[in-house]
């Protein structure tokens, strides 16, 4: 394998694992966790990745998510990348804030000094990791989707919909639906890619909407807790189904009373968005 083994583990069936590789993308090591579930001893399975927010890693979901089971009983492949290049020649936020730099990538390639050289998590995740997946494991290249939450709900939503033809089903737990329009994203774009915000408008799910050529294959899948600490400055949930009413982009946004933007919320919603993969992958 081109990869190192970091840990192991039988879960369900199948087997949770975490891994280490050189990235030729960003220039350093990357880490990224897997899980296989047991149908993968008979053929390739499709592959679901999910994209974690801002401070977390690639341990964040397999820990907390609680998706193992349903994903053993659905045949889903699950991968996680880290969140963010890292290493001692990383740079990081100066004043070592958590929503910039080290565990922020914000899945952008970033073309500004000292960013550009390390932080290309577009590429990295669109590219590089699924090539090694299908190289590496049981998984089925055909057959992609791809889901996140909060900053990963921002990646899941840009990459899929730039990219319908490789991730065939899209979901998201309280994304960040239009960085352009929040603090969070407005000082993650400027540091990557500069101040011109007209460069800013193709990693902005809510601008993408009125721009892409192909449409996703089957609805988007998105659920938003009111209890949300965030909901209101950082992520404009109502921007994206705005931008998908006129676009006639099929949008199933799903509001819920009480919930937070943690992960006791996204665990109790983790079965309706592996189905809904599940239903579009197995067409």
């Amino acid at each position: 394998m081109s990869i190192e083994i970091l840990s192991e583990h039988d879960a369900f069936g199948g087997k949770v694992g975490f891994y280490r590789h050189m990235s030729a993308s960003n220039g350093c090591d990357m880490q990224f966790s897997i899980f296989v579930p047991p149908q993968a001893s008979d053929s390739p399975v499709p592959i679901l990745y999910y994209l974690a927010g801002l401070t977390c890693t690639e341990e964040t979901f397999m820990i907390k998510g609680g998706a193992q089971r349903i994903a053993a009983e659905l045949g889903l492949m699950l991968v996680a990348p880290d969140t963010s290049p890292r290493g001692d020649d990383v740079p990081d936020d100066p004043e070592g804030s958590y929503d910039f730099g080290l565990g922020a990538g914000f899945y952008v390639n970033a073309t500004k000094p000292p960013w550009h050289q390390h932080y290309q998590m577009y590429d990295y995740v669109t590219a590089e990791l699924p090539a090694l997946v299908t190289q590496e494991f049981p998984a089925d290249g055909d057959r992609q989707g791809i889901m996140g939450h909060s900053m990963g709900g921002h990646g899941a939503l840009t990459i899929g919909m730039k990219n319908p033809d490789r991730y065939l089903s899209i979901s998201a737990f309280a994304p960040i639906c239009s960085p352009i329009n929040c603090s969070w994203g407005q000082k993650a774009l400027g540091n990557y890619l500069g101040g011109d915000e007209g460069n800013w408008a193709e990693y902005d799910a809510a601008e993408l909407v009125r721009s892409v050529n192909t449409k996703p294959h089957g609805r988007i899948l998105v659920d938003q807790g009111m209890a949300d600490q965030f909901l209101e400055q950082q992520l404009h949930p109502h921007l994206l189904e705005d931008a998908c009413k006129e676009s006639d982009v099929p949008l199933e946004l799903r509001r819920h009373e009480g919930y937070d933007h943690g992960y006791y919320f996204i665990a109790t919603f983790m079965d309706d968005h592996l189905r809904h993969h599940a239903a579009i992958l197995r067409e």
